[in-house]
């Protein structure tokens, strides 16, 4: 039996950039992390975060903007905080903690580039899981590695559902008079360990049946038949060209030491003349992507309107 991949009203169509081919999709988000994590010169950290904050926000709006600001700014100063109190290399010692250790301003300046990694890489992992569905997953490595692509499918998409039959669950408890919030000590971790007990169940009977279903579909199967509404058209192609195009120009000029940046024993890097700054615009065209094809369907359509 063929399996069916189901596109455009899924989960990952909320904006315009999720409407273009999934290996287009792949192909940015590969690269936009991968990037973030390769490159610790303070301008790429800087491209990087503040475009993934942008496009986080224009894809989940005031939810991402309460995401960012509550959980992930917080997190971030913590990890730039963190850094100096264990990290004590650098030639520029500021001045000598209690412990007798140095505090250097590279660890101070390594620290804050470390939280910048640290939230570009949330931020751009939260876009991907809005974007990139789970069929977009299973349709570009379904018959590569069908057991792998749906295993990594499910695991994907297993925190979110799990957090959503969470807030289920709590809700039923509290209709009946379980609230975990309510009573004493003891009865809040026994009400909470209820909880936990039923979405336990529900997890492994959830993986069961989604198993079983599979199976009964033919998943894996040799020559197996496969339908999906995804087509390869002039504006994918396009697509991938240019971002393919600035992926291989950035990567080209940063084995050319474009993008060079060294933090200890102190900070140095790459002189900033041509080639730096025509690799910054890259890169920052390449972050800037999502949001810019987005706009642009915007206003293809409000012009065909």
């Amino acid at each position: 039996m063929a399996d069916v991949n189901m596109g455009g009203g899924g989960a990952g169509a909320r904006d315009g950039f999720s409407g273009y081919h999934p290996a287009v999709n792949l192909l940015f988000f590969v690269m936009a992390i991968a990037f973030s994590v390769v490159f610790m010169h303070p301008l790429c950290l800087a491209v990087s975060l503040s475009c993934s904050f942008i496009y986080s926000i224009s894809l989940n709006g005031a939810r991402a903007l309460r995401f960012n600001l509550r959980f992930l700014l917080p997190l971030m100063i913590a990890a730039a905080l963190l850094n100096p109190a264990f990290n004590h290399e650098g030639a520029t010692i500021l001045l000598y903690l209690k412990s007798g250790n140095p505090l250097t301003l590279e660890s101070i300046a390594f620290g804050g580039a470390a939280a910048a990694m640290l939230g570009a890489v949330v931020c751009w992992f939260s876009c991907y899981s809005a974007v990139m569905s789970s069929d977009k997953f299973i349709y570009l490595f379904g018959r590569v590695i069908p057991s792998l692509s749906l295993v990594l499918s499910m695991a994907l998409r297993m925190v979110p559902r799990f957090r959503a039959q969470f807030r289920l669950v709590a809700e039923a408890q509290r209709c009946v008079g379980r609230d975990m919030a309510a009573g004493g000590p003891l009865t809040r971790l026994r009400r909470a360990v209820t909880v936990v007990s039923i979405m336990v169940t529900w997890a492994l009977e959830n993986a069961i049946e989604t198993a079983d279903s599979m199976k009964c579909r033919g998943y894996g199967l040799p020559g197996r038949t496969a339908f999906s509404i995804y087509r390869m058209e002039a504006r994918d192609l396009a697509a991938l060209a240019f971002m393919g195009g600035l992926g291989l120009y950035i990567l080209a000029g940063s084995l050319a030491g474009g993008f060079y940046w060294s933090y200890f024993p102190y900070m140095r890097g790459a002189p900033f003349g041509p080639l730096g700054a025509s690799m910054l615009v890259a890169y920052a065209a390449l972050c800037l992507s999502p949001f810019a094809l987005d706009r642009w369907e915007d206003m293809q359509w409000r012009r065909s309107q």
